[in-house]
């Protein structure tokens, strides 16, 4: 796997910019971010997502149930609790998640 999807979820619009530049300043890697929890479910469902970021202001069942959401369906995605740190807290936390992109 040489290319990651993300979504980044959370309400603060300036963080969620940050974040989307932050993630593709990588080769290979996209982002697209969302906050509407709702409809978070079918951007999941509909469109190949690699790892779902969440950040911060988001109601905490609404972590617990995309959690759930995302660990019952048939393909494989991941999440990432990220609640801030920089970028290299970042590229860490997908390095741990998928080991054989690191450089």
């Amino acid at each position: 796997m040489n290319t990651l999807q993300f979504l980044v979820i959370g309400k603060n619009q300036e963080i969620l910019d940050t974040l989307k530049r932050i993630i593709e300043n990588n080769e290979g890697w996209k982002a697209a971010i969302q906050t509407d929890e709702n409809s978070c479910y079918d951007v999941i469902r509909n469109n190949d997502i690699d790892v779902v970021l969440l950040s911060s202001g988001l109601d905490e069942q609404f972590e617990k149930d995309i959690k759930v959401f995302c660990k019952n369906l048939e393909k494989e995605v991941k999440i990432i609790d990220h609640y801030g740190g920089g970028s290299g807290l970042l590229k860490n936390e997908v390095y741990t998640l998928f080991p054989n992109l690191q450089p």
